[in-house]
């Protein structure tokens, strides 16, 4: 399992590797904007702690994350871009 947490609204939940980033927002009740489903527009663009960009509509939660220091498994945290135009 994989902890993620979608800042700014500081919710966290499990996920797998290879979970799809927009199946595990819904899941924690998180909306990520979408437009295209193709990649291509951006409105669903998150921002990984490492400062990667990905696009959430055709992206999948990496399983290649070490364990935090004092957690149990392996974390990684998200910013949601909300752009009010999508």
């Amino acid at each position: 399992m994989i902890r993620v947490t979608f800042l700014p609204d500081q919710v966290s939940v499990e996920a797998t590797a290879g979970e799809a980033w927009l199946s595990v927002a819904a899941r924690a009740g998180v909306e990520i904007p979408t437009g295209c489903r193709m990649g291509s527009c951006g409105a669903c663009t998150l921002e990984l702690e490492d400062g990667q960009e990905i696009r959430a509509c055709i992206s999948t939660i990496a399983g290649d994350r070490d364990p935090a220091p004092l957690e149990d498994c392996p974390h990684i945290t998200a910013y949601v871009f909300r752009d009010p135009t999508w």
